[in-house]
């Protein structure tokens, strides 16, 4: 902090300045003025943070010095002045007080009360500084979060989070224009789902692609007023304002004209097309959570009327729907060429399983009716196995979490396509995993038993296995025929021990064998010496 000292006695002037350690408290000494006039000009170069100020001077007092700080605009809110009077008149005081002095010091106050009057005065600039800090940060997070606090409030708008008092009072505080008699109109904008032979997107170009749509919707010179922003899913999402004197059904048609102009824009723009669900008619402020709903399924109907389009809500009546009937032999055909994992039948009766539940599907619903069925029907198969949906399928798996991803019947075919391959692929994995688990078995069996006699036949009891495939499948992953692994691998250990110096009697007895002179024979057999003769050698 910076502290101007303006005295017109010399002495008490250059004591209050040099005599009193200011830097040993943090305060620097940029000035020392004899007059008001000689401060005003170094308080207009200097900028002090505290001002210590004599009331009686001549040329310019203290009193008059305010005030022409104050006329001249100078006086900051963030500088601190200290009166040092010989007059001890309550109308000095109060004069002085009401120009926004901090402090009233009576002549001859001491040093220690003069310092801790302008390191009080200190305290509360920090105070005050620290105070305008937090509120200039504040209000400069409300600017920049202003298009976040507005998206946030459509949001829970759309979700019913909000009454309508609650609507206008939060719309008026984010500066959005609504009125009570106003009724409203709700669109969602989605980019469509690429074909499988088309360019694959990644999450950012991907991200990239809605945000130009939604450059372009912000662009566009909506009628009605629109406000464009993007819901939980992503998609953008277009709120119309339409004022009471507006006619329905033209605001309705200009709106679709509008979406119908973006979606072109967008394909010309981005390559790639776009649809658009649009609620079934205006509603009121409160009304905003089913005119999302509707527009969210009006959207999904893209799945039987294509893309590249914009399609209104229509009500979808309980006698509309169909009970989804599939023959019984279809289904297990399927069933049976996963099982043994056939992936030229399973392709087939796939093939026969989707038409039976696909081609009738008339609207949305019920074709998410027939993705329920074939995905309960995978469920099923691959949890009676002990398995998991995420293992078996991988990242295809958030389609059986959510079929509103499946938003096209081709997307729906290559989904179904893949969840086969995926089941005919991890079935043949498992089944050579638990061959190679049961070799993993035998040679961990052999490792902790070595000490013990171990043929075929008890290897095969104590895995539960038949000893006919067990002796296939070793041979088969290891190369070598069990009982030839087996010996090999105790004239090794037996080597070893020998070597390290153990009796023969004992290496016998750590390889398994109790009769000494079989061992004996058995290792000289194989190595072509006498055990004997490798006793305490090393290499």
């Amino acid at each position: 902090m910076n502290l101007m000292i303006v005295e017109d006695e010399p002495r008490l002037r250059h004591a209050l300045g040099f005599n009193i350690p200011w830097d040993q408290h943090g305060i620097e000494m940029v000035g020392l003025a004899s007059n008001g006039l000689e401060a005003l000009r170094l308080i207009e170069l200097k900028k002090p943070d505290i001002i210590l100020v004599d009331l009686q001077m001549p040329g310019m007092d203290g009193l008059t010095m305010l005030k022409e700080l104050r006329d001249r605009h100078e006086m900051s809110k963030l500088m601190k002045f200290i009166i040092l009077s010989g007059h001890d008149s309550f109308e000095f005081a109060q004069i002085a007080l009401k120009q926004g002095v901090f402090r009233y010091l009576l002549k001859p106050a001491g040093e220690e009360e003069i310092l801790e009057a302008v390191l009080e005065a200190r305290r509360q600039l920090h105070s005050e500084l620290e105070q305008w800090r937090r509120n200039a940060a504040l209000e400069m997070q409300w600017e920049n979060n202003l298009p976040h606090l507005q998206n946030l409030f459509f949001l829970q708008w759309v979700n019913g989070k909000h009454t309508s008092e609650e609507i206008l009072s939060k719309s008026k505080e984010l500066h959005i224009q609504l009125h009570g008699e106003d009724r409203i109109a709700v669109a969602v904008v989605d980019l469509d789902p690429l074909l499988e032979d088309e360019h694959h997107l990644e999450k950012e170009e991907l991200g990239m692609l809605k945000f130009t749509m939604q450059c372009l919707a912000l662009e566009l010179p909506w009628s009605p007023p629109c406000w464009v922003t993007s819901d939980s899913d992503q998609k953008l999402l277009l709120i119309f304002v339409v004022s009471s004197d507006q006619e329905p059904k033209e605001a309705l048609l200009r709106i679709n004209a509008d979406l119908s102009k973006l979606l072109s824009q967008s394909k010309e723009v981005l390559q790639i097309t776009a649809s658009a669900g649009i609620c079934a008619s205006l509603g009121a402020l409160e009304d905003m959570n089913v005119l999302y709903e509707q527009a969210c399924l009006a959207l999904q109907e893209r799945i039987v009327y294509g893309h590249n389009i914009v399609i209104s809500y229509r009500d979808l009546h309980k006698e509309d729907a169909q009970i989804i009937v599939v023959k019984q032999h279809v289904e297990k055909e399927l069933e049976i060429a996963l099982e043994t994992a056939d992936e030229i039948k399973a392709m087939v009766a796939l093939r026969g399983l989707w038409e039976e539940t696909f081609s009738q599907t008339e609207c949305s619903y019920m074709f998410q009716e027939a993705v329920l069925f074939m995905n309960s029907f995978f469920t099923r198969l691959i949890q009676k196995r002990g398995w998991t949906i995420k293992q078996v399928i991988g990242e295809d798996a958030k389609f059986f979490q959510n079929v509103n991803l499946l938003t096209t019947k081709t997307q729906t075919w290559s989904f179904m396509v893949r969840t086969v391959k995926h089941i005919v692929t991890y079935m043949e994995e498992q089944r050579k995993t638990s061959s190679n688990q049961v070799v993993k078995d035998i040679i961990n069996l052999l490792n902790e038993e070595m000490d013990q006699e171990l043929t075929l036949h008890t290897v095969a009891d104590r895995l539960y296995i038949n000893s006919s495939y067990l002796s296939r499948l070793f041979k088969q992953e290891m190369g070598v025929a069990f009982s030839n692994y087996v010996l090999e691998r105790k004239m090794e250990r037996a080597k070893s021990l020998l070597q390290e110096g153990h009796k023969v009697y004992d290496a016998a007895r750590l390889v398994g064998y109790r009769d000494v002179s079989y061992f004996t024979k058995v290792f000289r057999k194989y190595w072509g010496v006498n055990p004997g003769e490798f006793k305490g050698q090393s290499g």
